[in-house]
C-alpha cells in the first residue's frame, strides 16, 4: 500500500500510538523493539512523530524471523540454549531508567510451522528466561509501554489465502483501521474518551469486590476466584511514575488478575491461539485448584503442551478480562490470527504470569507476599480467548449471591 492517503494513515498511527498508547512525556526517551524487518514504514513514523513531541532520545532494535527460522534450521543444536544477552540487558536497563517502551510486530501466524517442536521450544524457553527481568518491571508497570501490529504481507496472506499477496495486505489494513478507529477524523481524541468510557466500567466492576466470577456457554462452565484487593483495570494503565497509558492499541478489555489457587472447572477456546508460529485451535483446559488439570486441541496440542510446561507457574491463571461480543472487532467477523485484536473480540484468559498492579499494593510486595495474595509469577503470559454470543458472566459476591455481568455476551448493567 503505498498511496498518500495511506501516508497520512501512517503519520496517524504513529501519532496515536505516541500521544496516546505511550503518553511520551518531553524529554523522555523511547525504546521501540521492531519485531519484523517488514513494519520499518510505522517505526519510520513514529520516530519522527516521537521527535516532533520532544522526545529526548529513540533507539530501535529489530528483529528478523526468518533469521531465527534458518538459525533453528541450520545451526548446530547445542547452540540454541546460548542467548544474546546485550538484547533484553538494553530493554531492562530502558525501562530501569524510565524510557517508554514499544513493541511493533506484525508476525506471520506460520513462519515457525514447519520447525521442530522441541528446538522450538528451547528457543522460547531460552528467550522468556532471559527476558523475565524485563517482564518483571512491565509487569509493574514501571514506566508506559505499548504493544501495536501494523499489517505484513505474509500474514495478510495467512489470514486472506485466497488473495493475492498486495491485496491480502491491502485488506488487512482497511480492518486495522477500523480496530484502530483510524478513519476516525481526530483518533487522538477518539481514544482519549473511549478509554475513559472503558475505566468508568472498571470502577463499576471495582466496587463489587466480587469473590469470584462465573463463565457459563459455548463449553465453558468455570469460576474463576479472585484475591481480596483485587483491582479491574480499563482504559489505561498507569506507570509507577503516575504517567496514564495505554498498553494495547486497540482496546476493549477490563481485566484483573485470578486467584492462582482459585480456578474450577472447564474452558473452551472459541477462537484459534497463535504462539510461537504455530496455531492451536480447540483448545480445551480443565482447572482444580487453579491448576491446569487435563488438556486438549484438535490442531497445535504439542504447542499447548510448550505453553504449560514453560515452567511450574504457566498451568495457572494470571488474568481474566471481560470483553463484550458486541465491540467493534468483534463485529468485523475476522479472526485476525494475532492475540492483540483476537482478545479484543472477546472474553480471554490468560496463562502465566499476573500484573502487580491488579492486587492492591502489589507493586510493593515482596514475591512471597505477592504468591500469598494469590498472584502468579511465571516466565509466561499466554492470552488465549473463549467468548461468544452465548457467554453468560456473572459476578459472585462473598456472601454467595451472584449477580449478572454479561448475558449473551453483552453487558448486563448500564454505566
Amino acid at each position: 500500500m503505498k498511496n498518500k492517503d495511506f501516508d497520512q494513515i501512517l503519520s496517524k498511527y504513529a501519532e496515536l500510538v505516541v500521544k496516546v498508547g505511550l503518553n511520551l512525556r518531553e524529554s523522555q526517551r523511547l525504546f521501540i523493539w521492531a519485531q519484523q524487518l517488514e513494519v520499518a514504514p510505522l517505526v519510520r513514523k513514529v520516530v519522527r512523530s516521537a521527535y516532533q513531541n520532544g522526545c529526548r532520545r529513540v533507539s530501535v532494535l529489530w528483529n528478523d524471523d526468518q533469521e531465527i527460522v534458518d538459525r533453528l534450521t541450520l545451526a548446530s543444536k547445542d547452540s540454541l540454549e546460548e542467548f544474546d544477552t546485550w538484547k533484553t540487558e538494553e530493554r531492562f536497563r530502558a525501562a530501569e531508567r524510565g524510557d517508554a517502551s514499544l513493541i511493533i510486530r506484525g508476525r506471520d501466524p506460520n513462519v515457525f510451522k514447519d520447525l521442530d517442536s522441541e528446538d522450538l521450544g528451547t528457543y522460547d524457553r531460552v528467550y522468556l528466561q532471559n527476558m523475565k527481568p524485563y517482564l518483571n518491571l512491565a509487569m509493574r508497570n514501571a514506566t508506559q509501554w505499548c504493544v501495536v501490529s501494523p499489517p505484513t504481507v505474509d500474514w495478510a496472506s495467512t489470514v486472506f489465502p485466497d488473495l493475492e499477496p498486495e491485496k491480502a495486505e491491502e485488506m488487512l489494513w482497511e480492518y486495522v483501521i477500523k480496530a484502530c478507529r483510524l478513519d476516525h477524523p481526530d483518533p487522538v481524541d477518539f481514544w482519549e474518551n473511549y478509554l475513559e468510557q472503558i475505566k468508568t466500567r472498571a470502577a463499576f466492576l471495582n466496587q463489587k469486590k466480587y469473590k469470584e466470577i462465573k463463565f457459563t456457554g459455548s463449553g465453558t462452565d468455570i469460576r474463576v476466584g479472585l484475591p481480596d484487593g483485587h483491582i479491574w483495570i480499563g482504559g489505561k494503565n498507569e506507570s509507577q511514575t503516575g504517567i496514564p497509558f495505554a498498553a494495547n492499541l486497540p482496546t476493549e478489555e477490563i481485566f484483573t488478575t485470578p486467584h492462582r489457587m482459585m480456578t474450577e472447572g472447564v474452558v473452551s477456546a472459541t477462537k484459534p491461539l497463535v504462539y510461537l508460529g504455530n496455531r492451536i485451535e480447540d483448545l480445551r483446559l480443565v482447572f482444580s485448584q487453579g491448576k491446569v488439570v487435563e488438556y486438549s486441541a484438535k490442531r497445535g496440542e504439542e504447542t499447548l503442551r510448550t505453553v504449560l510446561e514453560s515452567d511450574e507457574n504457566s498451568r495457572y491463571l494470571g488474568e481474566v478480562a471481560l470483553v463484550a461480543h458486541q465491540t467493534p472487532i468483534s463485529e468485523m467477523g475476522l479472526v485476525f490470527l494475532n492475540t492483540l485484536y483476537d482478545e479484543n473480540a472477546s472474553n480471554h484468559l490468560a496463562l502465566g504470569s499476573s500484573y502487580r498492579n491488579n492486587i492492591l499494593g502489589g507493586d510493593d510486595m515482596s514475591d512471597e507476599e505477592y504468591a500469598q495474595a494469590g498472584g502468579n509469577d511465571s516466565i509466561n503470559h499466554v492470552d488465549f480467548m473463549f467468548g461468544s454470543s452465548e457467554m453468560d458472566v456473572d459476578g459472585v459476591q462473598p456472601d454467595g449471591t451472584e449477580e449478572a455481568v454479561m448475558r449473551g455476551g453483552d453487558w448486563a448493567f448500564k454505566i
